[in-house]
């Protein structure tokens, strides 16, 4: 049960345009949606641990390119916790790719304001 009301949920945002693998996304997004819970729970514990008992509601959705990932972080940076991911570069990417990107968890009405109109992965 959401608490007091409040509807949480995190959202992660891969790169479409790498031509990754599916395992190498599913890392990716694992990648993102650890990082930025980690996030979230130092800036607001409380918001981390509704975001548990609810389930860990996510959507994982796409970007066509690298400046869509940082155009969205750039945006949501100082008012979401999120994480950036860059690549080690071990497998099917250069190191210090952009890949991912990790938005909260969050309240679903406000980052429905920056990625709505996104697509699902």
């Amino acid at each position: 049960m959401p608490l007091h009301g409040l509807e949480v949920k995190q959202v992660i945002v891969v790169r479409t345009d790498l031509e990754m693998g599916r395992g190498k996304i599913a890392a990716q997004a694992a990648h993102a949606s650890i990082e930025s819970f980690l996030k979230t729970q130092q800036k607001d514990s409380l918001l981390a641990d509704n975001w548990l008992r609810q389930g860990m509601p996510k959507i994982v959705l796409r970007a066509g390119s690298q400046r869509e990932i940082t155009e969205l972080f750039n945006r949501i940076k100082g008012e979401f916790p999120c994480a950036i991911i860059h690549d080690a570069g071990h497998t099917q990417v250069r190191p210090g790719t952009i890949t991912a990107l990790g938005i909260g968890p969050v309240a679903g009405k406000k980052i429905d304001a920056y990625t709505g109109s996104m697509k699902l992965l």
